[in-house]
């Protein structure tokens, strides 16, 4: 059985529910469309900061945060688009603005579709006329998120997207990752390391860039908890980021379609004709053992 329900607290809450698979999914459209949680037969997949949450000044870290349109920072936060010089914070501003909600199926399966189109505020610090549209697919033990990215102005659009899951843990030794890449880029340092399929977290942060990546999947086993999360992902993204700091029960593994400052540079920058849209995917698959 799939519903969709909806609850009052200090945001409006749309929650997805697969009854028979014990799984349930969390969105909160006007504090960036985010996933806050997903958890499946009684486990939590994700982790949320609830504190931050509930201050809207800060940026959330939890649950899953959409990155558009840049991943990363800049360099003094700005870029430059024909001759003018623009600021845009880390990550861009999808994550911070409200989205809407345009449809909700419960019929094989259960998906909330929310659109975030561009206005005032974002032309600002973006100029460009777009639409976002983000699908969330929940059925059994697999979460979809389908993407589709619109220009709706009338030169070419530029961008990059990306998704920042955070995955609870209350164990990070007990976690195995295979991720399809020999060497990473030490985000803090920019030095390249070779990758033997394990990080050093003795560290108080870890921040790497996988940006050779072989194939479009990415995983992580947690012993302790007993399942694998699978992430898989259109050809859309290039880099794989994973992210964690010393004593908290969160790590990340993001899909991003870019590098860091590619609004800058163009590394694997998407770009749109006008008029065009182009679509994308993420698949989260959780296999209990």
């Amino acid at each position: 059985m799939f519903a969709i329900a909806r609850k009052q607290q200090q945001y409006e809450t749309y929650i997805l529910t697969d009854e028979n698979a014990q799984s349930r999914l969390e969105v909160v459209p006007e504090r960036g469309g985010i996933i806050t949680s997903w958890s499946l037969q009684s486990q939590d997949i994700l982790y949320l900061d609830c504190d931050r949450f509930a201050d809207p000044s800060l940026s959330v870290r939890g649950g899953i945060p959409i990155l558009f349109p840049i991943c990363g920072n800049l360099p003094d936060s700005t870029y430059t688009h024909n001759g003018k010089q623009y600021t845009l914070k880390q990550h861009g501003f999808a994550r911070d603005l409200p989205w809407e909600v345009t449809e909700q199926i419960t019929n094989d399966l259960v998906s909330l579709t929310l659109v975030l189109n561009s206005n005032d505020q974002t032309r600002a610090v973006y100029p460009f006329d777009f639409q976002v549209a983000f699908t969330y697919e929940l059925k059994g033990n697999t979460l979809e998120i389908r993407q589709r990215y619109t220009n709706h102005s009338t030169e070419p659009m530029s961008f990059s997207t990306g998704l920042h899951p955070y995955f609870f843990t209350s164990d990070k030794t007990r976690l195995e990752f295979d991720i399809p890449a020999s060497e990473y880029q030490n985000q803090i340092t920019k030095e390249v390391h070779p990758f033997s399929g394990s990080f050093d977290l003795s560290q108080d942060e870890i921040d790497v860039a996988f940006r050779q990546v072989s194939a479009n999947f990415t995983s992580a086993t947690d012993t302790g908890r007993g399942f694998k999360v699978t992430l898989s992902y259109s050809d859309l993204y290039s880099t794989l980021v994973f992210w964690t700091v010393k004593g908290k029960d969160y790590y990340c593994l993001e899909p991003w379609s870019a590098p860091r400052n590619s609004l800058n540079t163009g590394e694997h920058l998407t770009e749109l004709a006008p008029g065009a849209s182009c679509e994308a995917s993420v698949h989260l698959k959780v296999t209990f053992f």
